[in-house]
């Protein structure tokens, strides 16, 4: 255990970098190695920095990327609300035609009748291309998987590799739908001579296994999945240099940490990390501060809890027993107005299937879906939605991220989620790719928790708080003020003292131990 820690300590610390460095200029000419000896007394930290710097640099990275000074470019981020952290940042791509990617990404994006990128991807593309290690904090919807998978095109094409059929490029996703839909875009560069594959939990393992043995190019990986094959040494990531973390807050809030951890120790240590997020809370943090050392890290709007301003929400308050009355009278609303495609949140299994029969029951077009349901019937499912056959989705928090499906109008949380960021990413199916979108939420008062947060996150969309939801977190704070003081209180009755060792036998009074 003290030796794997010691292991780890010294590689995140740089000493297999320094032993690999070491090991490369022993392949230089003697003169080189006199010169550098002879100055390395006088300067011995800016000449060997700056020669690994040079060398290493064209040893592991050929790159495109405009050498324009991101300070030229103000304007630009003033109007698109963009924050850059990081030195040496190369300025954004407006336009297609005048970005420095090569002449096969240009056309690939001209056949697909791309001109414009979208603004994480005007300033993600040349710093990946640059080779940097990235972190991108933008909204759901806004073009993040092109964002990282362009860059892994030139990765692939430009840089050389040894030869092998394990992976070069890995992209972690926490679902199995966000990682099938990234794999349908990553297909789009087969005739790239580019070889991509998903695998997930939910489908045949041997299936995956067999493909794997194949070789694969681009890894599309839920973490699950992806350590279950490191683990049988099915695969192995020694030459992958390419690494994307997609939606890496909703990976840590479903507790694949441990499994991202072991995944990264395997990657090598001469390797590009894209790390991309809706929000960005500690634990992302910490992830980025661990394993990316230096980055550049770009936020397309602001850090804190922010909801998509495209999105009209609405907020009810209701008793529990009142609570899918109200849930009718907003279906019935939505109706009139022309029903689009609906997608409805509850937070359990059991009520998805409830209230999916429920519906069909009175007439509306309802399938449900949720994590016990096999790979298949989920397809099937989410197809039928795509596709239009059916309008109405009801959905636990699987079908919250990644699922990108056009023309959702309307999103319905009938159960408020766990988490502010949920809610976020919830509500982020509809109003994508700058289209408009409506949502409604029910809140009971088991919700009042949420009630402070959720203000917050219509204050910061330039929303309506109805007067009934300040009430609520008014009320919750009184609540939980008065809870305060009585627990206070209790102490103080007992003779609580914080600095002493609380004895429930022992008088809060003075006394002489000789009175009897």
């Amino acid at each position: 255990m003290s030796v794997n820690t010691a292991v780890l300590f010294l590689r995140r610390n740089g000493v297999k970098s320094i032993y690999q460095n070491v090991k490369l200029l022993q392949t230089f000419q003697i003169s080189q190695l006199t010169v550098l000896k002879n100055r390395k007394i006088t300067y011995p930290n800016i000449i060997c920095n700056n020669f690994c710097t040079s060398h290493l640099g064209n040893f592991y990275n050929k790159k495109f990327y405009s050498i324009k000074a991101a300070q030229q470019d103000l304007d630009y981020y003033n109007e698109h609300n963009i924050t850059i952290i990081g030195d040496n940042v190369p300025s954004p791509y407006r336009d297609i035609e005048n970005c420095d990617f090569p002449e096969y990404i240009k056309t690939f994006l001209k056949d697909q009748g791309l001109s414009k990128p979208t603004i994480i991807q005007s300033q993600g593309w040349p710093i990946a291309l640059s080779g940097k290690n990235l972190v991108g904090i933008a909204q759901t919807g806004t073009g993040k998987t092109l964002a990282y998978l362009l860059p892994a095109i030139v990765h692939l094409k430009e840089k050389q590799a040894r030869k092998g059929r394990s992976p070069r490029v890995l992209v972690l996703a926490p679902t199995r739908e966000l990682a099938r839909q990234i794999e349908e875009v990553g297909k789009e560069f087969i005739s790239m001579n580019v070889r991509c594959l998903c695998i997930y939990g939910g489908a045949s393992r041997a299936k995956q296994a067999a493909e794997l043995q194949g070789g694969v190019d681009i890894l599309i990986a839920t973490p699950g999945r992806l350590n279950d094959f490191l683990k049988s040494k099915t695969i192995t990531l020694s030459r992958c240099t390419y690494v994307v973390l997609d939606e890496a807050d909703r990976m840590l809030d479903m507790g694949f940490e441990p499994q991202i951890r072991e995944a990264l120790e395997g990657v090598p240590y001469e390797r590009q990390i894209l790390m991309f997020s809706a929000t960005w809370p500690k634990e992302v943090q910490h992830l980025a501060k661990d394993y990316l050392g230096e980055y550049v890290q770009v936020n397309v709007g602001s850090t804190e809890l922010s909801a998509n301003h495209n999105i009209e929400q609405h907020v009810h308050i209701c008793e529990q027993e009142n609570k899918m009355e109200k849930f009718k009278n907003i279906m019935h609303e939505i109706s009139s107005q022309g029903l689009g495609k609906v997608l409805v949140f509850t937070n359990t299994k059991r009520f998805v299937d409830s209230l999916s029969l429920t519906l069909r029951r009175n007439g509306w077009p309802a399938v449900g879906i949720h994590g016990d349901k096999t790979q298949n019937q989920r397809d099937i499912i989410i197809d039928k939605f795509r596709t239009g056959k059916t309008n109405i989705l009801v959905a636990t928090d699987v079908a919250a991220r990644g699922l990108d499906v056009e023309g959702v109008t309307h999103v319905i949380n009938y159960d408020f989620p766990n988490t502010s960021e949920d809610y976020i990413h919830r509500i982020g199916r509809t109003g994508r790719s700058q289209n408009k979108g409506i949502s409604h939420t029910i809140l009971t008062e088991d919700d009042a928790r949420h009630a402070k947060s959720l203000i917050s996150v219509l204050q910061e969309a330039n929303q309506t708080v109805p007067q009934s939801l300040q009430e609520m977190a008014r009320s919750y704070d009184l609540t939980k003020e008065k809870e305060h003081q009585i627990k206070y209180r209790s102490k103080q009755n007992y003779g609580w003292n914080p600095n002493k060792r609380w004895n429930k036998f022992r008088s809060h009074k003075n006394y002489n131990k000789y009175d009897y």
